[in-house]
């Protein structure tokens, strides 16, 4: 079965079009890398929790929108050998300051899938 990363990010929502742009033009890097997909979502029904969930989790601030996202491998080879050179990517190299949302907030993991149904 494929690989896939997912992460979930907060973005302040009056970035909705700059950060629909920057993934965009993420995916056509990770594409080139070996990605087979790419997918963001927009939150528009992300409700806040008692002990946990999405917004607290990404610690959300009152002007902001979560963002849940994936990216879809052939394989965790093919997903490690193609970060590598995501990373490196000249076109992916800009500061963190001209990131649309706080990197520092993005939860990010790797998955092997156990159902595709």
């Amino acid at each position: 079965m494929n690989y896939v990363d997912g992460f979930v990010l907060a973005v302040p929502t009056a970035n909705r079009e700059i950060y629909k742009t920057h993934a965009e033009n993420a995916a056509v890097v990770f594409k080139e890398h070996g990605a087979l997909t790419l997918v963001e979502c927009w939150g528009d029904d992300v409700p806040e929790g008692e002990v946990t969930s999405f917004p607290m989790a990404v610690k959300r601030k009152p002007d902001e929108t979560v963002v849940f996202a994936w990216i879809t491998w052939p394989s965790r080879e093919v997903r490690d050998a193609g970060m590598k050179k995501v990373m490196e990517d000249p076109r992916l190299q800009a500061g963190a300051e001209s990131m649309p949302f706080d990197g520092k907030r993005m939860i990010y993991g790797g998955f092997q899938k156990i159902v595709d149904a």
